[in-house]
């Protein structure tokens, strides 16, 4: 395994500071893993610990208690043994730019950070090709970009690197649905050709089961149920089942890939 998660418990004081004597409970004894090679998603609604998992993940966060491990270290000391090996898309494009810098500067900064800075301007090309931007972008500013636009640019600053693994965190959820197929297209694309493992974490079930492998369903703080993609249909838990039907009442004799998910062949099909 690539990503061991166990035992992760995460809990925050109540409003009224730290001397306050109650807290809240987010995650409560997460535990799962990720296989190399693999896109686990990571499903569940707002406020049910998706983004602070991801934030202890990427050790932007400490967890209570628990273990996170890649290739069997800690994370933290992988993560500082590897620098540029693991990276993040966030769902909120403007934010996670700094609107000051240009399209270069921008998707150097990683590269910068770790000391790679040998033929910048023509790597940078390249990246923007790959993520399906012009050259001509290299020097606009982030307020001159649409919002794709600037998602493909997170993106390319993202595999900069050649991350071995990177958490996709409601990646898309901020776009529009049309830019969101682009978008989802051409992760599924980037994670193939260079041979990258993703957590996706999203809370648009249509989404998850379009990129991913293995689907967690997450509940309060609790891995309620795990799925591989061709068995979604076949969810047994409550909550699971309550967000496949508000996706479309599940029925086994309508074929939903032909009405709601459409006929792209990386949409599973619920029949």
């Amino acid at each position: 395994m690539l990503v061991q998660i166990k035992k992760v418990y995460k809990s925050y004081h109540k409003a009224g500071g730290f001397f306050s004597k109650g807290k809240v409970d987010v995650l409560n004894g997460i535990d799962f893993s990720i296989k190399e090679g693999e896109c686990v998603g990571l499903i569940g609604e707002s406020g049910s610990g998706k983004s602070t998992l991801s934030r202890i993940i990427l050790g932007l966060e400490k967890a209570n208690q628990g273990t996170i491990k890649i290739d069997g270290e800690p994370i933290a000391k992988w993560i500082k043994k590897n620098q540029g090996k693991m990276s993040v898309v966030f769902q909120d494009y403007t934010s996670s730019v700094n609107p000051y810098f240009n399209i270069k500067s921008i998707i150097a900064e990683p590269l910068i950070a770790i000391g790679d800075k040998e033929n910048l301007d023509q790597r940078i090309i390249e990246l923007l090709d790959k993520v399906g931007l012009p050259q001509s972008m290299i020097y606009k500013y982030p307020h001159e970009l649409s919002g794709g636009q600037l998602q493909r640019v997170c993106i390319a600053r993202a595999i900069s690197t050649h991350p071995k693994f990177v958490v996709l965190d409601e990646a898309i959820s901020s776009l529009d649905v049309s830019v969101q197929s682009q978008i989802l297209e051409l992760l599924h694309k980037l994670k193939h050709e260079m041979n990258m493992t993703y957590l996706f974490v999203a809370h648009d079930l249509q989404a998850v089961c379009n990129m991913c492998d293995r689907i967690f369903f997450l509940y309060k703080g609790q891995i309620v149920e795990e799925l591989a993609r061709h068995e979604i249909a076949h969810a047994k838990n409550e909550y699971s089942q309550r967000l496949l039907d508000s996706v479309i009442p599940l029925n086994v004799n309508q074929k939903i890939n032909e009405t709601v998910l459409g006929h792209n062949h990386n949409v599973v099909a619920f029949t």
